[in-house]
Protein backbone atom coordinates (compact mmCIF):
# COMPACT_ATOMS: atom_id res chain seq x y z
CA UNK A 1 0.00 0.00 0.00
CA UNK A 2 2.73 2.33 1.09
CA UNK A 3 4.73 1.90 -2.70
CA UNK A 4 1.18 2.29 -4.44
CA UNK A 5 1.11 5.44 -2.12
CA UNK A 6 4.76 6.53 -3.20
CA UNK A 7 3.28 6.35 -7.12
CA UNK A 8 0.74 8.65 -7.20
CA UNK A 9 2.41 10.98 -4.94
CA UNK A 10 2.74 14.09 -7.19
CA UNK A 11 6.57 15.49 -7.13
CA UNK A 12 5.89 19.36 -7.54
CA UNK A 13 9.33 20.01 -8.84
CA UNK A 14 8.03 17.77 -12.22
CA UNK A 15 4.85 18.96 -12.58
CA UNK A 16 4.95 20.62 -16.25
CA UNK A 17 3.74 23.80 -16.35
CA UNK A 18 0.93 23.16 -18.46
CA UNK A 19 -0.23 20.90 -15.60
CA UNK A 20 -0.49 24.91 -13.39
CA UNK A 21 -2.94 27.88 -13.18
CA UNK A 22 -1.68 31.35 -12.62
CA UNK A 23 -4.16 34.05 -12.22
CA UNK A 24 -4.81 35.57 -15.56
CA UNK A 25 -4.68 32.68 -17.60
CA UNK A 26 -6.82 32.99 -19.99
CA UNK A 27 -9.27 30.36 -22.11
CA UNK A 28 -10.81 29.89 -25.41
CA UNK A 29 -13.98 28.98 -23.97
CA UNK A 30 -15.75 27.22 -21.23
CA UNK A 31 -15.16 23.43 -22.21
CA UNK A 32 -11.59 24.59 -22.47
CA UNK A 33 -11.25 25.50 -19.01
CA UNK A 34 -13.42 22.85 -17.22
CA UNK A 35 -11.04 20.24 -19.93
CA UNK A 36 -7.87 21.66 -18.33
CA UNK A 37 -8.76 22.25 -14.96
CA UNK A 38 -9.74 18.46 -14.98
CA UNK A 39 -6.28 17.20 -16.66
CA UNK A 40 -4.81 19.29 -14.17
CA UNK A 41 -6.58 17.72 -10.90
CA UNK A 42 -5.78 14.25 -12.92
CA UNK A 43 -1.72 14.72 -13.38
CA UNK A 44 -1.11 16.79 -9.91
CA UNK A 45 -4.04 13.61 -8.10
CA UNK A 46 -6.45 15.78 -6.57
CA UNK A 47 -9.99 15.17 -6.56
CA UNK A 48 -11.90 18.82 -7.34
CA UNK A 49 -16.02 19.50 -6.52
CA UNK A 50 -17.19 21.73 -8.61
CA UNK A 51 -19.13 24.48 -7.05
CA UNK A 52 -20.55 26.29 -10.03
CA UNK A 53 -20.10 25.91 -13.82
CA UNK A 54 -22.30 27.82 -16.24
CA UNK A 55 -22.21 29.55 -19.42
CA UNK A 56 -20.27 32.66 -17.53
CA UNK A 57 -18.33 31.17 -15.30
CA UNK A 58 -16.57 27.96 -13.41
CA UNK A 59 -15.80 27.50 -9.59
CA UNK A 60 -14.35 24.74 -8.39
CA UNK A 61 -12.65 23.42 -5.08
CA UNK A 62 -10.52 20.30 -3.49
CA UNK A 63 -13.36 17.71 -2.56
CA UNK A 64 -10.92 17.14 0.47
CA UNK A 65 -12.79 18.32 3.95
CA UNK A 66 -11.09 21.76 4.87
CA UNK A 67 -8.42 21.87 1.72
CA UNK A 68 -8.62 25.83 0.74
CA UNK A 69 -7.64 24.99 -2.89
CA UNK A 70 -9.72 26.85 -5.29
CA UNK A 71 -10.18 28.49 -8.40
CA UNK A 72 -13.02 30.96 -10.08
CA UNK A 73 -12.79 31.17 -13.97
CA UNK A 74 -14.84 33.90 -15.36
CA UNK A 75 -16.24 35.24 -18.63
CA UNK A 76 -14.44 38.19 -19.60
CA UNK A 77 -16.69 41.09 -21.05
CA UNK A 78 -16.80 41.58 -24.45
CA UNK A 79 -14.90 38.51 -25.47
CA UNK A 80 -15.54 35.22 -25.86
CA UNK A 81 -12.66 33.64 -23.87
CA UNK A 82 -12.10 32.88 -20.12
CA UNK A 83 -9.92 33.95 -17.32
CA UNK A 84 -8.70 32.61 -13.86
CA UNK A 85 -9.89 35.27 -11.38
CA UNK A 86 -9.43 33.52 -8.10
CA UNK A 87 -6.55 30.80 -7.53
CA UNK A 88 -5.86 29.63 -3.88
CA UNK A 89 -3.20 27.05 -5.28
CA UNK A 90 -1.77 25.19 -2.26
CA UNK A 91 -3.24 21.70 -1.55
CA UNK A 92 -2.94 21.03 2.29
CA UNK A 93 -4.37 17.44 1.84
CA UNK A 94 -2.79 14.53 0.82
CA UNK A 95 -4.81 13.89 -2.21
CA UNK A 96 -5.89 10.84 -3.67
CA UNK A 97 -4.18 8.22 -1.87
CA UNK A 98 -4.86 5.36 -4.58
CA UNK A 99 -5.11 4.82 -8.63
CA UNK A 100 -8.63 5.78 -8.76
CA UNK A 101 -9.99 8.85 -10.14
CA UNK A 102 -13.33 10.71 -9.24
CA UNK A 103 -12.22 13.11 -12.62
CA UNK A 104 -11.30 10.29 -15.01
CA UNK A 105 -14.44 9.99 -16.86
CA UNK A 106 -15.65 8.51 -20.22
CA UNK A 107 -15.09 11.80 -21.64
CA UNK A 108 -11.59 12.07 -20.65
CA UNK A 109 -10.89 8.92 -21.20
CA UNK A 110 -11.99 9.76 -24.51
CA UNK A 111 -9.57 12.67 -25.30
CA UNK A 112 -6.76 10.60 -23.42
CA UNK A 113 -6.99 8.11 -26.45
CA UNK A 114 -7.82 9.89 -29.13
CA UNK A 115 -4.17 10.48 -31.00
CA UNK A 116 -3.16 6.94 -30.09
CA UNK A 117 -6.63 5.64 -31.86
CA UNK A 118 -6.06 7.42 -34.86
CA UNK A 119 -2.47 5.51 -35.10
CA UNK A 120 -4.02 2.57 -34.16
CA UNK A 121 -7.82 2.25 -34.46
CA UNK A 122 -7.26 -1.32 -33.85
CA UNK A 123 -6.32 -0.78 -30.16
CA UNK A 124 -8.40 -3.01 -27.60
CA UNK A 125 -9.53 -1.49 -24.09
CA UNK A 126 -7.14 -3.58 -22.20
CA UNK A 127 -4.65 -1.86 -23.79
CA UNK A 128 -6.25 1.20 -23.40
CA UNK A 129 -6.48 1.17 -19.73
CA UNK A 130 -2.89 -0.01 -19.61
CA UNK A 131 -1.79 2.81 -21.31
CA UNK A 132 -3.91 5.45 -19.09
CA UNK A 133 -2.56 3.73 -16.03
CA UNK A 134 1.49 4.11 -17.14
CA UNK A 135 0.95 7.51 -18.54
CA UNK A 136 -1.01 9.39 -15.56
CA UNK A 137 -1.10 6.81 -12.60
CA UNK A 138 -5.04 6.09 -13.28
CA UNK A 139 -7.16 3.27 -12.90
CA UNK A 140 -10.33 2.82 -15.50
CA UNK A 141 -12.57 0.09 -15.72
CA UNK A 142 -12.63 -2.06 -18.41
CA UNK A 143 -16.17 -0.51 -19.14
CA UNK A 144 -14.59 3.04 -18.92
CA UNK A 145 -12.01 2.04 -21.56
CA UNK A 146 -14.49 0.78 -24.00
CA UNK A 147 -17.18 3.42 -24.25
CA UNK A 148 -13.88 6.39 -24.06
CA UNK A 149 -12.68 4.05 -27.19
CA UNK A 150 -16.40 4.13 -28.23
CA UNK A 151 -16.74 8.06 -27.91
CA UNK A 152 -13.22 8.49 -29.10
CA UNK A 153 -14.25 6.17 -32.49
CA UNK A 154 -17.24 8.72 -32.85
CA UNK A 155 -15.48 12.38 -32.79
CA UNK A 156 -12.70 11.11 -35.18
CA UNK A 157 -14.79 9.00 -37.51
CA UNK A 158 -18.44 10.15 -36.94
CA UNK A 159 -21.12 8.26 -35.64
CA UNK A 160 -21.97 4.89 -37.15
CA UNK A 161 -25.48 6.50 -37.45
CA UNK A 162 -23.77 9.21 -39.38
CA UNK A 163 -21.70 7.38 -40.99
CA UNK A 164 -25.30 5.72 -42.84
CA UNK A 165 -26.75 9.14 -43.49
CA UNK A 166 -23.83 10.18 -45.61
CA UNK A 167 -23.55 6.85 -47.41
CA UNK A 168 -25.84 8.38 -50.27
CA UNK A 169 -23.44 11.51 -50.67
CA UNK A 170 -20.32 9.51 -50.32
CA UNK A 171 -21.48 7.36 -53.50
CA UNK A 172 -22.43 9.98 -55.45
CA UNK A 173 -18.68 11.51 -54.52
CA UNK A 174 -17.41 8.07 -56.03
CA UNK A 175 -19.26 8.47 -59.30
CA UNK A 176 -17.78 12.18 -59.86
CA UNK A 177 -14.13 11.66 -58.71
CA UNK A 178 -14.15 8.21 -60.35
CA UNK A 179 -16.26 8.22 -63.50
CA UNK A 180 -17.16 4.64 -64.35
CA UNK A 181 -17.52 2.97 -61.10
CA UNK A 182 -20.85 1.09 -59.83
CA UNK A 183 -22.17 1.98 -56.81
CA UNK A 184 -25.50 1.23 -55.74
CA UNK A 185 -27.25 0.88 -52.33
CA UNK A 186 -30.87 0.25 -50.88
CA UNK A 187 -33.10 1.16 -48.31
CA UNK A 188 -36.20 -0.83 -46.68
CA UNK A 189 -39.26 -0.15 -44.72
CA UNK A 190 -40.74 3.45 -43.74
CA UNK A 191 -37.61 4.57 -42.20
CA UNK A 192 -35.45 3.45 -45.22
CA UNK A 193 -33.33 1.41 -43.18
CA UNK A 194 -30.11 0.46 -44.47
CA UNK A 195 -30.14 -2.83 -46.33
CA UNK A 196 -27.45 -3.34 -49.25
CA UNK A 197 -24.58 -1.79 -50.95
CA UNK A 198 -22.38 -2.67 -54.23
CA UNK A 199 -18.94 -0.80 -54.75
CA UNK A 200 -16.52 -1.41 -57.65
CA UNK A 201 -14.23 1.26 -58.88
CA UNK A 202 -13.85 2.09 -62.28
CA UNK A 203 -10.19 1.36 -62.20
CA UNK A 204 -10.82 -2.52 -60.52
CA UNK A 205 -13.69 -3.38 -63.67
CA UNK A 206 -10.84 -1.90 -66.46
CA UNK A 207 -8.02 -4.22 -64.98
CA UNK A 208 -10.43 -7.44 -64.56
CA UNK A 209 -11.78 -7.36 -67.97
CA UNK A 210 -7.99 -6.08 -69.54
CA UNK A 211 -5.46 -7.73 -67.74
CA UNK A 212 -7.15 -10.77 -64.90
CA UNK A 213 -7.63 -14.30 -65.97
CA UNK A 214 -11.56 -15.19 -66.49
CA UNK A 215 -11.47 -16.56 -63.05
CA UNK A 216 -13.48 -15.39 -59.80
CA UNK A 217 -13.49 -15.81 -56.48
CA UNK A 218 -16.49 -15.10 -54.03
CA UNK A 219 -16.87 -15.07 -50.46
CA UNK A 220 -18.06 -13.32 -47.18
CA UNK A 221 -17.15 -12.19 -43.99
CA UNK A 222 -19.49 -11.38 -41.28
CA UNK A 223 -19.26 -7.98 -39.37
CA UNK A 224 -19.43 -7.84 -35.58
CA UNK A 225 -20.34 -4.04 -34.79
CA UNK A 226 -23.06 -2.38 -33.66
CA UNK A 227 -25.28 -2.70 -36.81
CA UNK A 228 -23.76 -6.42 -37.22
CA UNK A 229 -24.21 -6.76 -41.11
CA UNK A 230 -21.89 -9.02 -44.06
CA UNK A 231 -19.25 -7.92 -46.20
CA UNK A 232 -19.56 -9.60 -49.54
CA UNK A 233 -16.69 -9.58 -52.18
CA UNK A 234 -15.70 -11.11 -55.16
CA UNK A 235 -12.12 -11.24 -56.33
CA UNK A 236 -10.10 -12.16 -59.58
CA UNK A 237 -6.19 -13.04 -59.80
CA UNK A 238 -3.81 -11.13 -61.51
CA UNK A 239 -1.06 -12.50 -63.69
CA UNK A 240 1.63 -13.10 -61.05
CA UNK A 241 -1.44 -15.23 -58.91
CA UNK A 242 -2.12 -11.96 -56.73
CA UNK A 243 -5.67 -10.90 -54.89
CA UNK A 244 -7.57 -8.41 -57.24
CA UNK A 245 -10.73 -7.39 -55.58
CA UNK A 246 -13.15 -6.81 -57.85
CA UNK A 247 -16.01 -5.70 -55.82
CA UNK A 248 -17.42 -5.33 -52.73
CA UNK A 249 -20.77 -5.52 -50.85
CA UNK A 250 -22.05 -5.21 -47.04
CA UNK A 251 -25.75 -6.24 -46.89
CA UNK A 252 -27.49 -6.23 -43.47
CA UNK A 253 -27.68 -10.10 -43.71
CA UNK A 254 -26.40 -12.65 -45.36
CA UNK A 255 -29.29 -14.05 -47.21
CA UNK A 256 -30.74 -16.36 -50.44
CA UNK A 257 -32.09 -12.79 -51.32
CA UNK A 258 -28.73 -11.04 -50.36
CA UNK A 259 -26.38 -13.25 -52.59
CA UNK A 260 -28.94 -12.82 -55.58
CA UNK A 261 -28.90 -9.09 -55.36
CA UNK A 262 -24.92 -9.29 -55.13
CA UNK A 263 -24.16 -11.89 -57.80
CA UNK A 264 -27.17 -9.90 -59.99
CA UNK A 265 -25.12 -6.69 -59.36
CA UNK A 266 -22.00 -8.25 -60.47
CA UNK A 267 -23.28 -9.46 -63.66
CA UNK A 268 -25.04 -6.23 -64.72
CA UNK A 269 -21.57 -4.31 -63.88
CA UNK A 270 -19.70 -7.00 -66.04
CA UNK A 271 -22.28 -6.70 -68.61
CA UNK A 272 -22.27 -3.21 -69.27
CA UNK A 273 -18.86 -2.60 -69.33
CA UNK A 274 -17.49 -5.61 -72.26
CA UNK A 275 -19.68 -6.15 -75.12
CA UNK A 276 -18.83 -10.14 -74.42
CA UNK A 277 -19.39 -11.71 -71.37
CA UNK A 278 -16.06 -13.85 -70.61
CA UNK A 279 -16.75 -17.56 -69.81
CA UNK A 280 -15.66 -17.66 -66.61
CA UNK A 281 -14.79 -19.65 -63.61
CA UNK A 282 -15.84 -18.96 -60.04
CA UNK A 283 -14.62 -20.59 -57.28
CA UNK A 284 -16.89 -20.34 -53.75
CA UNK A 285 -17.36 -22.79 -50.39
CA UNK A 286 -20.71 -23.36 -53.15
CA UNK A 287 -23.22 -22.75 -50.12
CA UNK A 288 -26.37 -23.06 -51.62
CA UNK A 289 -27.40 -19.88 -51.93
CA UNK A 290 -23.71 -18.89 -53.72
CA UNK A 291 -24.55 -21.85 -56.21
CA UNK A 292 -28.45 -20.76 -57.07
CA UNK A 293 -27.12 -17.08 -57.51
CA UNK A 294 -24.65 -17.88 -59.88
CA UNK A 295 -26.93 -20.52 -61.79
CA UNK A 296 -29.08 -17.53 -62.14
CA UNK A 297 -26.79 -14.90 -63.24
CA UNK A 298 -23.90 -16.83 -65.01
CA UNK A 299 -25.57 -19.48 -66.44
CA UNK A 300 -22.35 -20.96 -68.46
CA UNK A 301 -19.92 -20.47 -65.71
CA UNK A 302 -17.97 -23.42 -64.46
CA UNK A 303 -18.46 -23.13 -60.42
CA UNK A 304 -16.20 -24.86 -58.45
CA UNK A 305 -15.10 -25.82 -55.16
CA UNK A 306 -12.35 -24.12 -53.23
CA UNK A 307 -10.12 -26.36 -52.31
CA UNK A 308 -8.95 -25.57 -49.01
CA UNK A 309 -12.51 -25.77 -47.80
CA UNK A 310 -12.73 -29.27 -49.34
CA UNK A 311 -9.47 -30.54 -47.87
CA UNK A 312 -10.21 -28.96 -44.38
CA UNK A 313 -13.79 -30.78 -44.58
CA UNK A 314 -12.54 -34.28 -45.60
CA UNK A 315 -9.45 -33.98 -43.04
CA UNK A 316 -12.25 -33.15 -40.19
CA UNK A 317 -14.19 -35.77 -41.32
CA UNK A 318 -11.21 -39.18 -41.67
CA UNK A 319 -8.70 -37.29 -39.55
CA UNK A 320 -6.46 -39.73 -41.09
CA UNK A 321 -2.86 -38.40 -41.62
CA UNK A 322 -2.16 -40.81 -44.50
CA UNK A 323 -5.56 -40.86 -45.84
CA UNK A 324 -5.20 -37.24 -46.05
CA UNK A 325 -2.26 -37.32 -47.94
CA UNK A 326 -3.82 -39.48 -50.37
CA UNK A 327 -6.69 -37.12 -51.45
CA UNK A 328 -3.98 -34.41 -51.58
CA UNK A 329 -2.46 -36.86 -54.37
CA UNK A 330 -5.98 -37.46 -55.84
CA UNK A 331 -6.62 -33.89 -56.02
CA UNK A 332 -3.04 -32.77 -58.51
CA UNK A 333 -3.91 -36.24 -60.57
CA UNK A 334 -4.11 -34.97 -64.28
CA UNK A 335 -6.25 -37.69 -65.76
CA UNK A 336 -9.12 -39.66 -64.75
CA UNK A 337 -6.95 -43.01 -64.36
CA UNK A 338 -4.54 -41.61 -62.55
CA UNK A 339 -7.71 -40.11 -59.96
CA UNK A 340 -9.39 -43.86 -60.06
CA UNK A 341 -6.44 -45.31 -59.02
CA UNK A 342 -5.45 -43.01 -55.96
CA UNK A 343 -9.14 -43.44 -54.83
CA UNK A 344 -8.67 -47.50 -54.56
CA UNK A 345 -5.44 -46.51 -52.51
CA UNK A 346 -7.89 -44.70 -49.87
CA UNK A 347 -10.62 -47.00 -50.32
CA UNK A 348 -8.44 -49.27 -48.77
CA UNK A 349 -7.79 -47.47 -45.75
CA UNK A 350 -11.43 -46.24 -45.38
CA UNK A 351 -14.47 -45.79 -47.45
CA UNK A 352 -14.47 -42.27 -49.30
CA UNK A 353 -17.70 -43.01 -51.28
CA UNK A 354 -19.94 -41.51 -49.52
CA UNK A 355 -18.05 -38.09 -49.06
CA UNK A 356 -17.40 -38.08 -52.34
CA UNK A 357 -21.01 -38.53 -53.15
CA UNK A 358 -21.39 -34.93 -51.45
CA UNK A 359 -18.02 -33.63 -52.76
CA UNK A 360 -18.51 -34.76 -56.23
CA UNK A 361 -14.87 -34.99 -58.39
CA UNK A 362 -16.07 -32.62 -61.10
CA UNK A 363 -16.34 -29.61 -58.80
CA UNK A 364 -12.65 -29.78 -57.33
CA UNK A 365 -10.49 -32.35 -58.81
CA UNK A 366 -8.00 -31.43 -61.30
CA UNK A 367 -8.59 -34.45 -63.64
CA UNK A 368 -12.29 -33.36 -63.73
CA UNK A 369 -13.52 -29.52 -63.09
CA UNK A 370 -14.08 -28.46 -66.20
CA UNK A 371 -13.42 -24.92 -65.88
CA UNK A 372 -9.63 -23.32 -66.35
CA UNK A 373 -8.27 -22.38 -62.69
CA UNK A 374 -4.72 -21.68 -64.09
CA UNK A 375 -3.06 -23.92 -61.10
CA UNK A 376 -5.61 -21.00 -58.48
CA UNK A 377 -7.39 -23.73 -56.74
CA UNK A 378 -8.47 -22.09 -53.25
CA UNK A 379 -10.10 -18.95 -51.62
CA UNK A 380 -6.86 -15.96 -50.92
CA UNK A 381 -9.96 -13.60 -50.39
CA UNK A 382 -10.59 -15.01 -47.45
CA UNK A 383 -7.93 -14.15 -45.38
CA UNK A 384 -8.13 -10.65 -46.95
CA UNK A 385 -11.63 -10.24 -45.80
CA UNK A 386 -11.18 -11.34 -42.35
CA UNK A 387 -8.78 -9.20 -41.64
CA UNK A 388 -10.88 -6.16 -43.34
CA UNK A 389 -13.86 -7.79 -40.90
CA UNK A 390 -11.75 -7.06 -37.67
CA UNK A 391 -10.16 -3.48 -39.07
CA UNK A 392 -13.80 -2.53 -39.88
CA UNK A 393 -16.43 -3.80 -37.63
CA UNK A 394 -16.32 -0.47 -35.41
CA UNK A 395 -15.64 2.37 -37.85
CA UNK A 396 -19.08 3.74 -40.28
CA UNK A 397 -19.63 2.41 -43.40
CA UNK A 398 -18.51 5.19 -45.11
CA UNK A 399 -14.80 5.13 -43.66
CA UNK A 400 -15.40 1.12 -44.15
CA UNK A 401 -15.28 1.59 -47.91
CA UNK A 402 -12.88 4.44 -47.61
CA UNK A 403 -10.51 2.12 -45.44
CA UNK A 404 -11.34 -0.54 -48.54
CA UNK A 405 -10.63 2.04 -50.82
CA UNK A 406 -7.29 3.32 -49.96
CA UNK A 407 -5.95 -0.44 -49.88
CA UNK A 408 -6.51 -0.61 -53.19
CA UNK A 409 -5.01 2.14 -53.72
CA UNK A 410 -1.65 1.41 -52.28
CA UNK A 411 -1.86 -1.98 -53.63
CA UNK A 412 -2.43 -0.48 -57.55
CA UNK A 413 0.84 2.10 -56.86
CA UNK A 414 3.11 -0.76 -55.23
CA UNK A 415 2.42 -2.85 -58.20
CA UNK A 416 2.26 -0.32 -60.84
CA UNK A 417 5.74 -0.01 -59.48
CA UNK A 418 6.55 -3.43 -59.46
CA UNK A 419 4.83 -4.24 -63.36
CA UNK A 420 7.56 -1.57 -64.28
CA UNK A 421 10.47 -3.24 -63.29
CA UNK A 422 9.90 -6.13 -64.83
CA UNK A 423 11.94 -6.62 -68.11
CA UNK A 424 10.69 -10.54 -69.08
CA UNK A 425 8.01 -11.48 -71.21
CA UNK A 426 6.02 -13.17 -68.67
CA UNK A 427 5.64 -12.18 -64.55
CA UNK A 428 7.97 -13.80 -62.48
CA UNK A 429 6.01 -16.77 -61.15
CA UNK A 430 5.27 -18.26 -64.50
CA UNK A 431 9.13 -16.95 -65.72
CA UNK A 432 10.14 -19.74 -62.59
CA UNK A 433 7.50 -22.38 -63.88
CA UNK A 434 8.88 -22.08 -68.09
CA UNK A 435 12.15 -22.32 -66.76
CA UNK A 436 11.08 -26.00 -64.95
CA UNK A 437 10.06 -26.75 -68.05
CA UNK A 438 12.56 -25.97 -69.95
CA UNK A 439 14.84 -27.56 -67.67
CA UNK A 440 13.38 -30.86 -67.99
CA UNK A 441 12.45 -31.19 -71.11
CA UNK A 442 15.97 -31.91 -72.07
CA UNK A 443 15.75 -35.55 -71.09
CA UNK A 444 12.64 -36.22 -73.77
CA UNK A 445 13.43 -37.52 -77.47
CA UNK A 446 10.90 -35.08 -79.74
CA UNK A 447 9.25 -36.81 -83.22
CA UNK A 448 7.91 -33.92 -85.25
CA UNK A 449 4.54 -35.51 -87.45
CA UNK A 450 3.75 -32.26 -89.26
CA UNK A 451 4.13 -28.39 -88.93
CA UNK A 452 2.45 -28.79 -85.42
CA UNK A 453 2.19 -32.46 -84.05
CA UNK A 454 4.97 -34.05 -82.51
CA UNK A 455 5.79 -36.91 -80.45
CA UNK A 456 7.30 -36.53 -76.88
CA UNK A 457 8.96 -39.81 -76.06
CA UNK A 458 10.24 -40.55 -72.42
CA UNK A 459 11.30 -43.76 -70.66
CA UNK A 460 8.00 -43.85 -68.73
CA UNK A 461 5.32 -42.81 -71.65
CA UNK A 462 4.93 -41.14 -74.92
CA UNK A 463 2.27 -37.66 -75.31
CA UNK A 464 1.42 -35.73 -77.95
CA UNK A 465 1.21 -32.04 -78.64
CA UNK A 466 -0.21 -29.94 -80.94
CA UNK A 467 1.80 -26.46 -80.85
CA UNK A 468 -1.24 -24.71 -82.67
CA UNK A 469 -4.02 -25.78 -80.51
CA UNK A 470 -1.55 -25.11 -77.55
CA UNK A 471 -2.41 -29.31 -76.54
CA UNK A 472 -0.44 -31.92 -74.99
CA UNK A 473 -1.96 -35.37 -74.15
CA UNK A 474 -0.98 -35.13 -70.31
CA UNK A 475 -3.25 -32.20 -69.92
CA UNK A 476 -0.77 -30.05 -67.55
CA UNK A 477 -0.79 -27.16 -70.65
CA UNK A 478 -4.59 -26.77 -70.57
CA UNK A 479 -5.02 -27.17 -67.21
CA UNK A 480 -2.06 -24.48 -66.22
CA UNK A 481 -2.10 -22.62 -69.20
CA UNK A 482 1.77 -22.63 -69.44
CA UNK A 483 3.59 -25.57 -71.49
CA UNK A 484 4.29 -27.99 -70.20
CA UNK A 485 8.27 -30.02 -70.02
CA UNK A 486 6.30 -31.76 -73.35
CA UNK A 487 5.76 -28.47 -75.08
CA UNK A 488 8.91 -26.91 -74.11
CA UNK A 489 10.75 -29.56 -75.76
CA UNK A 490 8.34 -29.77 -79.23
CA UNK A 491 8.97 -26.03 -79.32
CA UNK A 492 11.97 -25.73 -78.67
CA UNK A 493 12.59 -28.24 -81.23
CA UNK A 494 11.47 -25.82 -84.35
CA UNK A 495 12.88 -22.66 -82.89
CA UNK A 496 10.23 -21.73 -80.69
CA UNK A 497 10.23 -20.11 -77.47
CA UNK A 498 7.98 -21.22 -75.10
CA UNK A 499 7.20 -18.21 -73.17
CA UNK A 500 5.28 -16.97 -76.17
CA UNK A 501 2.81 -19.68 -75.97
CA UNK A 502 1.61 -19.21 -72.37
CA UNK A 503 -1.47 -17.83 -71.74
CA UNK A 504 -1.52 -14.48 -72.27
CA UNK A 505 -3.26 -13.61 -68.75
CA UNK A 506 0.76 -14.34 -67.42
CA UNK A 507 2.39 -11.92 -69.74
CA UNK A 508 4.22 -8.73 -67.99
CA UNK A 509 2.16 -6.32 -70.60
CA UNK A 510 -1.38 -7.63 -69.22
CA UNK A 511 0.30 -7.34 -65.91
CA UNK A 512 0.95 -3.64 -66.41
CA UNK A 513 -2.57 -3.08 -67.88
CA UNK A 514 -4.06 -4.65 -65.25
CA UNK A 515 -3.05 -1.71 -62.99
CA UNK A 516 -2.69 0.68 -65.35
CA UNK A 517 -5.57 2.65 -64.18
CA UNK A 518 -5.50 5.02 -61.00
CA UNK A 519 -7.97 5.31 -58.22
CA UNK A 520 -8.78 8.78 -57.13
CA UNK A 521 -9.35 9.91 -53.68
CA UNK A 522 -12.44 11.14 -52.37
CA UNK A 523 -12.59 14.97 -51.31
CA UNK A 524 -12.95 15.42 -47.15
CA UNK A 525 -16.65 15.52 -46.74
CA UNK A 526 -16.79 19.31 -45.40
CA UNK A 527 -16.27 19.67 -49.27
CA UNK A 528 -18.56 17.77 -50.77
CA UNK A 529 -21.33 20.75 -50.71
CA UNK A 530 -19.08 23.10 -51.81
CA UNK A 531 -17.16 21.09 -54.32
CA UNK A 532 -19.79 19.77 -56.64
CA UNK A 533 -23.20 21.37 -58.15
CA UNK A 534 -26.52 19.61 -56.96
CA UNK A 535 -25.31 17.60 -54.50
CA UNK A 536 -27.18 19.98 -51.48
CA UNK A 537 -30.38 18.93 -53.60
CA UNK A 538 -29.95 15.42 -53.18
CA UNK A 539 -29.24 15.27 -49.45
CA UNK A 540 -32.16 17.02 -48.84
CA UNK A 541 -34.54 14.21 -50.77
CA UNK A 542 -35.90 12.18 -48.00
CA UNK A 543 -36.06 8.93 -49.93
CA UNK A 544 -32.25 9.01 -50.47
CA UNK A 545 -31.57 9.39 -46.34
CA UNK A 546 -30.77 5.79 -44.96
CA UNK A 547 -30.82 5.13 -41.28
CA UNK A 548 -28.85 2.54 -39.41
CA UNK A 549 -30.47 -1.04 -40.14
CA UNK A 550 -33.23 -2.60 -38.25
CA UNK A 551 -30.63 -5.75 -36.88
CA UNK A 552 -28.54 -4.66 -33.90
CA UNK A 553 -26.14 -6.74 -32.12
CA UNK A 554 -26.93 -8.33 -28.80
CA UNK A 555 -25.68 -7.60 -25.27
CA UNK A 556 -22.65 -9.28 -24.42
CA UNK A 557 -18.87 -10.42 -25.73
CA UNK A 558 -19.69 -11.50 -29.13
CA UNK A 559 -18.02 -14.85 -29.92
CA UNK A 560 -14.91 -14.58 -32.16
CA UNK A 561 -13.93 -17.18 -34.42
CA UNK A 562 -10.18 -17.55 -35.13
CA UNK A 563 -10.31 -18.27 -38.77
CA UNK A 564 -7.16 -20.89 -39.74
CA UNK A 565 -5.48 -20.46 -42.81
CA UNK A 566 -3.74 -23.53 -43.69
CA UNK A 567 -1.01 -24.25 -46.04
CA UNK A 568 -1.73 -24.46 -49.62
CA UNK A 569 0.84 -26.26 -50.51
CA UNK A 570 0.66 -30.05 -50.61
CA UNK A 571 1.71 -32.06 -47.11
CA UNK A 572 4.88 -33.81 -46.73
CA UNK A 573 5.14 -37.67 -47.60
CA UNK A 574 3.74 -39.33 -44.66
CA UNK A 575 6.91 -42.33 -44.44
CA UNK A 576 5.15 -45.86 -44.08
CA UNK A 577 7.38 -48.56 -42.58
CA UNK A 578 7.36 -51.02 -45.25
CA UNK A 579 8.21 -54.18 -42.68
CA UNK A 580 5.40 -53.31 -39.74
CA UNK A 581 3.17 -50.77 -42.11
CA UNK A 582 3.17 -48.18 -39.71
CA UNK A 583 3.18 -44.70 -40.18
CA UNK A 584 6.14 -42.56 -38.89
CA UNK A 585 9.20 -44.08 -39.43
CA UNK A 586 10.69 -46.17 -42.32
CA UNK A 587 11.63 -50.03 -42.46
CA UNK A 588 15.56 -49.29 -41.57
CA UNK A 589 14.49 -47.72 -38.44
CA UNK A 590 11.86 -50.48 -37.40
CA UNK A 591 12.16 -52.37 -34.22
CA UNK A 592 10.60 -55.16 -35.40
CA UNK A 593 13.10 -57.41 -36.30
CA UNK A 594 12.48 -59.45 -39.36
Amino acid sequence: MEDDQILVQPEQNLIPSEQTLVIGQEFADVDTCRRAVKDMAIALHYELRVVKSDRSRFIAKCSKEGCPWRVHIAKCPGVPTFTVRTLHGEHTCEGVRDLHHQQATVGWVARSVEARLRDNPQIKPKEILQDIREQHGVAVSYMQAWRGKERSMAAVNGTLEDGYRLLPAYCEQIGKTNPGSVTTYRGTGPGNAFQRLFVSFRASIYGFLNGCRPLLEIDKADLKGKYLGTLLCASAVDADHMTFPLAFGIVDSESDDSWRWFVSELRKMLGVNTDKMPVLTILSERKPQVVKAVEDNFPTAFHGFCLRYVSENFRDEFKNPKLLNLFWSAVYTLTAAEFDAKVNEMMQVQDVMPWLQRFPPNLWAVAFFEGIRYGHFSLRITEILYNLSLECHELPIVQTIEHIRHQLTCWFAERQNLAQSYNSVLVPSAEKLISEAIADSRCYQVLRANKVEFEIVSSERTNIVDTQARFCSCRRWQIYGIPCAHASAALLSCGEDPRHYAHDCFSVMKYRETYSQPIYPIPDRSLWNSSFSGLQGVLNKADVMLSPPNIRRPPGRPKMKILKIESLKRPKRIVQCGRCHLLGHSQKKCSLRS
